[in-house]
């Protein structure tokens, strides 16, 4: 452990590595918090730390703790030390990790290690996630995170890591504030957030948005088995408190089911005649531990629930502790594994007889708390047990004609940020990766614009060409439904004058009937591309039901994308409305993901609106826009060629 001043660290690291030492935990701060200068002097150690063969925590850190009676370490600086248990917890803030050791203590929630990471120079939040991954005394990991060092490899780790144990993340900075400026709906819809809770759902970690709630969560995850589905029994001595709870955990998507005859009978032996047994069960404020004990039995045997809440709120100063102890009681006898979890609404919190003990019952304090725990915990459950498909791979595309565009593009790019294609240019894209587009052409004069009308040989929608118009419709740059002669000269001049720097109008087949999707993608410039698919048209961002995931996405991915936006219902004809072809979505977004991981230049692309046909009639993109940029500008994941060993 390293606390001197940040002058003399250089030196003592030296010293460290003549004696041989093998792994260091700088405490001392001064160095790439700093700025610029400090940042070099950061540098200068962990190039010497590495020439040397050591590993570093830190620096800038509050230390490290680890209970395993073999290593038995306390090297932090919080006040208290939490009990052992089989919680791992990392911070990116010292202070806050104390608060963290300090709530692990009052909650008790044993601790297997801890580290306080500071600035992650040498040792990382995924160099401690492959040492949990593989600690017999880790169980579940906690992380306060303030950012990504490789948010790729984070995400690798985490979707393996997830498959064994929950890891469970705070991530401060959810503002927008920080997100770059985005001309395209996509980029728009998109923010370095977006980007991290598309990371944590594809690799199964459980967000939350306070320190309060992780703990929450974490009581259940570390002290009961995960649910095996969702539906939960309700056992209580009070109906108000009953009734908030079936309200939160409904709210929570969990399922407050009806108990059958033969259940209801069973527990109203139990009971008084005054009791109801329906779901949920209220004993009323007369039942004592032995009612407690028989109806909780009952529900731990039945194979109509998953898990059990139970709600306890005194009557009296009596049978606290004494019921406390008929439950505890109870489910140490039980030797099935439904999930169980307490609402103790008493001023002196949980009895110690339920939260002592290996295997402990999670006490909450209001019913909004556990609904959300155990939601989560479900989530999860649910998460770890499904099939997360498989990258697709299309053999009818032709990826070499549509880089020849590409290049043709970043050749003649003269802005950093790159440069959006030509109409000609997008179509070509497109077409070679087999997305279906409308007859267009691009025209110059009025003339020939009667001329591709009359080539498309029906109605066709004029869309002026200009570098400015980026959004077509919001300038009145865009002529639906034109079908004649004397209409497409006007509609011509219409759309060619709302701009001062027209190139020339785009004459395309009219699209009629369908429903609209936005399907695109944008480069976050932390996580790399990100897939989009929303409600499309005009009121994409105002109304913002999209999701979003990173790429590449698989064939499941992409289902789960359709189906978590509201408006999926109308692809699914909602109240006798025309259904819409859902597969051939599907197949877009795969395809959007395959043209991504071919040409990395795309940085940003627009498919809005894609009319989406009624079942087995396809889709076609009305309306594209592609941004491409040289890779050399783009973003490069911050990769760590170190050994992963700590």
């Amino acid at each position: 452990f390293i606390c001197v001043p940040a002058a003399l660290v250089l030196g003592v690291v030296a010293e460290c590595a003549e004696k041989g030492v093998k792994g260091l935990v700088v405490i001392t701060a001064g160095f790439g918090e700093t700025g610029a200068a400090g940042l070099a002097f950061e540098q200068e150690l962990l190039n010497l730390t590495r020439s040397s063969g050591m590993r570093m925590v830190g620096p800038n850190c509050m230390g490290i703790l680890n209970t395993d009676p073999v290593v038995s370490i306390d090297g932090q600086f919080g006040p208290i030390s939490p009990p052992r248990g089989n919680v791992a917890m990392s911070s990116q803030s010292g202070a806050l990790g104390i608060a963290i050791l300090d709530s692990a203590k009052r909650l008790n929630i044993g601790i297997s290690s801890f580290v306080s990471v500071g600035n992650k120079a040498d040792v990382s939040g995924n160099d401690l996630l492959l040492f949990w991954e593989d600690d017999p005394s880790t169980d579940v990991i906690l992380l306060y995170l303030e950012s990504f060092g490789n948010p790729h490899r984070f995400s690798r780790l985490a979707r393996r890591i997830a498959r064994k144990k929950p890891i469970v993340v705070v991530k401060s900075g959810r503002s927008a504030a920080g997100a770059r400026a985005a001309s395209s709906h996509t980029g728009s819809l998109a923010s370095s957030d977006t980007a991290v809770d598309a990371l944590f759902r594809q690799a199964g970690v459980i967000r939350l948005d306070t320190l309060e709630s992780m703990f929450d969560v974490t009581s259940l995850l570390a002290n009961q088995p995960l649910p095996k589905g969702r539906r939960v029994g309700i056992l209580t001595n009070a109906g108000g408190p009953a009734i908030l709870a079936v309200d939160a955990l409904e709210a929570q998507g969990l399922d407050v089911v009806e108990f059958s005859d033969s259940l209801k009978a069973s527990l109203r032996k139990s009971l008084s005649p005054d009791a109801s047994v329906t779901n949920p069960v209220d004993m009323i404020a007369s039942a004592g531990p032995s009612q407690y004990a028989e109806c909780l039995s009952l529900m731990l045997d039945s194979a109509e629930i998953d898990s059990v809440l139970v709600i306890f709120i005194p009557a009296s100063s009596d049978g606290v502790v004494d019921t406390a102890q008929a439950i505890r009681d109870t489910v140490d006898g039980y030797d099935g594994d439904k999930t169980v979890l307490a609402v103790y609404m008493s001023s002196a919190g949980a009895p110690d007889e339920l939260s002592a003990g290996p295997n402990r019952i999670p006490t909450y304090p209001f019913p909004e708390p556990a609904a959300l725990a155990l939601s989560k915990a479900v989530g999860y459950a649910e998460w770890r047990e499904k099939d997360h498909g498989d990258v697709v791979e299309f053999d009818d595309v032709d990826k070499e004609s549509a880089r020849v565009i590409v290049e043709a593009a970043i050749a003649r790019s003269t802005q950093p940020e790159g440069l959006w294609l030509e109409p000609a240019e997008v179509d070509g894209i497109l077409g070679a990766y087999g997305l279906s587009l409308p007859m267009s052409r691009v025209v110059a004069t009025a003339d020939e614009a009667v001329s591709a009308w009359s080539a498309v040989g029906g109605p066709v929608v004029l869309k002026v060409v200009a570098p400015s118009a980026l959004h077509k419709s919001d300038i009145g740059g865009v002529a639906l439904d034109v079908d004649s002669e004397a209409d497409v000269r006007a509609a011509f001049t219409r759309v060619t004058s709302v701009v001062d720097d027209a190139e020339g109008v785009l004459v395309q087949e009219f699209v009629s009937g369908g429903h609209e999707v936005l399907i695109g993608t944008t480069d976050d410039p932390n996580f790399g591309p990100l897939i989009v698919f929303g409600l499309g048209g005009v009121f994409v961002e105002l109304i913002g039901d999209v999701s979003f995931r990173i790429h590449p996405i698989t064939d499941i991915e992409a289902d789960d994308m359709v189906r978590e936006v509201k408006s999926a219902r109308l692809l699914e004809g909602y109240r006798g409305g025309d259904p819409g072809d859902i597969p051939a979505v599907k197949e877009t977004l795969l395809r959007v993901s395959a043209l991504v991981e071919d040409l990395p230049e795309v940085v940003e692309m627009d498919l809005n609106p894609v009319k989406v046909g009624l079942p087995g009639t396809g889709i076609s993109v009305v309306d594209a826009r592609i941004r491409v940029r040289s890779v050399a500008d783009r973003w490069v994941p911050n990769r760590r060629d170190i050994p992963s060993e700590i």
